[in-house]
């Protein structure tokens, strides 16, 4: 381990004293990344950052002298970092570079490496192509925002290190891989927010084709016959990449634009969209990048059935924020016009008339979930489990395929995620008595219920309660996160607490979600001062108000109580004065048609 801890520092160390030439070099002949109304960066940027990663990693391995313990990996580095590199300089087409990645691929299938997903040889020669590929494009996809590429290289990297000593120590492909970590970690140095050097293309596609090929390694040195850790090891390390080039793919598509067209569309650009700062939405990405690395790990290290568990809830959770991105508005007001006419189709209207069999599907896996768990919590100990296992198998398709139907009956697949409330919670909680009742007498009925337990009923009924209440107010609670965290907008203060202060505030935040930015609620009882309500402090009464007009610290006022007509004058006078503008929000029924 010592000797990693060396070679990351090497690494480290070559990459900040190269980095630093290189970004003179391109600005001095001109390589820079020039702003354009597609890209995220506003003023030009040096590229070439990849060329003192991969030179740190080459001038790496001369010094530690082991250039011939990886030659063709070492050889398809270069190639690949070559192909980048004439991209930056030239700007190749996307098609010339994907005939290079293919072919540089088919060099390391030809020389035995591969993903070993399926017996198949000829599927599994495809879907190892498909998969270098495709890692090495998404990683060059992800570096759309100062540090992400690079920090996320960081976390997936030092899991899939992590993961090959365990597996097989001290090999070859770690020291190479350490040596990566080290350069890109000097890299990041220079390219964290604001980032005075990028990547390019000759870093991104290098560093995404070495982490691609170094995972088909670890995968061979494993020795694992896990299917679990076979197959979702390698994906929950690298899920980020493939999660933003997966949703900027299919959003793309649906949208009628070119997935090789670049834009402000991907995963980072949409949560700033939501309201994060760029710094917020990188360190999003870098800690679901940790813990899905943190997953792989558990999987590799334990593979037992609570890591599984742990996995699919993971992927549930990452649909479920794909879902609620897809929707977050990204595109220019050219591309509104035409989404209204027709002539491309948005994301958001095959998703209104297909959610509900997602939802279904869905609730089908949060129930598996819960009835594995329960069983899990319940017979805590290996022998204990395993004596009941064939009890849970058989009992299992009863209890979901029951458990949906309830949901269907009771009304369960009504509601509106994004107003998910508390009775909606309570329509889940008699799906749940009816299906788990309905669930136990069938299996009375069929099989009798010795050796079955009571207690795992009670601990599956909370547990799906959980997961199904949680997973419809995901979509509020990620609005509601956005919301806290949004640093753009104007300054909202509302005067008055209680029912028409909390639509007040669901209604503002969520319709003119990019407009506001809520401070916070005033109030005249002083015994509210400091509470809190839907989230947001009450700052004060109204001469708390006043002094925030004054001070600058407010852009909109809203009224939603009664308020005294002359501390209602005082405070148009101080709005007036620092101009501050003031609106009452008012609730009343428009008659259309008078009872005859």
């Amino acid at each position: 381990m010592l000797s990693l801890a060396l070679t990351v520092l090497v690494g480290f160390a070559l990459a900040v004293a190269l980095v630093p030439v290189c970004r003179a070099l391109a600005r001095r002949y001109g390589y820079t990344a020039k702003p354009k109304e597609d890209r995220w960066h506003r003023t030009p940027t040096a590229l070439l950052g990849g060329v003192g990663v991969a030179l740190g990693v080459y001038l790496g391995h001369l010094w530690l002298h082991d250039w011939l313990a990886l030659p063709v990996l070492l050889f398809g580095g270069a190639l690949i970092f070559g192909v980048g590199l004439a991209d930056d300089l030239l700007d190749l087409k996307p098609y010339t570079k994907l005939v290079a990645e293919i072919a540089i691929a088919s060099v390391f299938v030809f020389y035995g490496y591969r993903l070993s997903w399926v017996t198949s040889l000829t599927l599994d020669t495809l879907l190892t192509m498909v998969w270098i590929v495709g890692l090495t494009n998404a990683f060059n996809l992800l570096d759309n925002m100062d540090g992400l590429c690079a920090g996320t290289t960081l976390i997936t990297g030092t899991a899939l290190l992590a993961s090959t000593v365990l597996a097989a120590g001290v090999t070859p492909e770690a020291s190479h891989l350490a040596l990566l970590l080290g350069a890109t970690g000097g890299f990041l140095v220079f390219n964290a927010h604001p980032a005075s050097i990028f990547l390019g293309d000759s870093g991104s596609l290098f560093i995404g084709f070495n982490l691609a090929v170094l995972t088909l390694a670890a995968q061979q040195g494993n020795g694992s016959s896990s299917v679990l850790s076979t197959v979702a090891g390698p994906l929950l390390v690298l899920l980020i990449p493939i999660f933003d080039t997966t949703l900027v793919t299919a959003m793309r598509f649906l949208s009628g634009r070119s997935a090789a067209q670049g834009g402000r569309d991907h995963t980072s650009h949409r949560l700033v969209a939501m309201g994060l700062s760029e710094r917020a939405a990188v360190a999003v990405l870098w800690t679901l990048s940790a813990l899905g690395g943190l997953l792989a790990l558990s999987i590799a290290r334990f593979q037992d059935g609570w890591s599984a568990v742990g996995a699919l809830v993971f992927v549930l959770t990452m649909i479920i924020l794909a879902v609620y991105l897809a929707q977050v508005r990204v595109y220019d007001d050219a591309d509104e016009a035409l989404l209204q006419s027709g002539q491309i189709t948005p994301f958001t209207i095959p998703f209104l008339y297909k959610r509900r069999i997602a939802e279904v599907l869905l609730d089908f896996c949060l129930a598996a979930i819960a009835y594995y768990a329960a069983y899990r919590l319940r017979y805590e100990r290996p022998a204990e489990f395993g004596q009941s296992f064939p009890n849970f198998l058989r009992s299992l398709p009863i209890v979901v395929g029951l458990q949906v139907v309830a949901l269907f009956v009771v009304g369960g697949y009504r509601g509106v995620w994004r107003y998910f409330g508390l009775m909606d919670g309570m329509t889940f909680a008699w799906a749940i008595i009816l299906g788990t009742v309905s669930a136990v007498a069938v299996i009375v009925a069929v099989y009798g219920f010795a050796g079955y337990s009571a207690s795992v009923f009670v601990i599956y009924g909370v547990l799906l309660l959980l997961a199904l209440s949680g997973s419809r107010a995901s979509f509020r609670l990620i609005g509601e996160f956005a919301h806290r965290r949004r640093h753009a907008g104007q300054r909202l203060i509302i005067y008055g607490v209680g029912d028409g202060a909390a639509l007040a505030v669901r209604e503002l935040l969520q319709q003119a979600a990019t407009e506001y930015r809520m401070l916070g609620f005033i109030h005249d009882d002083p015994n509210l001062a400091r509470s809190r309500m839907q989230g947001y402090s009450v700052l004060g009464d109204s001469s708390t108000l006043l002094d925030l007009v004054a001070g600058d610290a407010v852009d909109t006022v809203v009224i939603t109580a009664s308020v005294p007509e002359d501390r209602l004058a005082q405070l148009r006078a101080a709005c007036d004065e620092h101009d501050v503008h003031l609106a009452r929000l008012h609730w009343r029924l428009d008659e259309i048609a008078s009872p005859s």
